[in-house]
């Protein structure tokens, strides 16, 4: 594994993340590529009430999570999406799960998800992790856009996506799910442009 580098502008195409995917780490947390081990406790953190919906299953078993690694071992590989497993860094104990995709062929506009574990919430671990992935995402992977799609009734959502500097676009309405019932939407969005790079704590590096 390479050595550890400061994460700035100019790592921006040093590390090809497509064969491999580096540890983001920060004060708070670790992040990482999800491996098999993991799956006990992926299968409880997916199946908290409001996670967010990483496979097509409400409540996922060991079968659809393991399908979930692999998915995302082959989606990196491809270059169409990277998923991190979020890990209290003093502890390594997984309080959560973000995932990046992409949105058009030059992963210039992406899709994020992000799921934390309820004990995680309000640590500071929601946006280390965010901003470790975002940076990540406009330097090494290429984006200049980040989307992430809220129900309108989270107000928990909207608020940490606040705090990162994301801005509310508009609503997109009947266009997810809960259970059997549409729901509508608000589309948040974040840009390199706009992004405070300098807002990294100072110990935060790439290994």
């Amino acid at each position: 594994m390479p050595g550890p580098m400061t994460l700035h502008r100019a790592a921006s195409h040093t590390f090809n993340w497509r064969i491999e995917l580096p540890v983001l780490s920060g004060r708070i947390v670790t992040l990482r590529e999800p491996v098999a081990d993991d799956c006990e406790a992926l299968v409880a953190l997916l199946s908290i009430p409001d996670a967010s919906r990483f496979t097509s299953h409400d409540a996922p078993g060991p079968i659809e999570v393991q399908q979930l690694i692999a998915r995302a071992i082959s989606e990196r590989a491809a270059g169409t999406a990277f998923t991190y497993a979020i890990a209290f860094a003093a502890t390594g104990h997984i309080i959560g799960l973000l995932q990046v995709r992409q949105l058009d062929p030059l992963f210039e506009a992406a899709f994020w998800d992000c799921t934390l574990a309820t004990e995680a919430r309000g640590t500071g671990a929601f946006w280390e992790a965010a901003h470790l992935v975002a940076s990540f995402a406009f330097l090494t992977a290429g984006a200049s856009r980040l989307e992430a799609r809220i129900d309108l009734s989270n107000v928990r959502a909207k608020t940490a996506l606040r705090k990162i500097g994301a801005v509310q676009e508009g609503i997109l309405r009947r266009s997810g799910r809960r259970g059997h019932e549409y729901i509508d939407q608000a589309l948040w969005a974040v840009l390199k442009d706009a992004w405070e790079f300098d807002s990294l704590p100072p110990a935060v590096v790439i290994h």
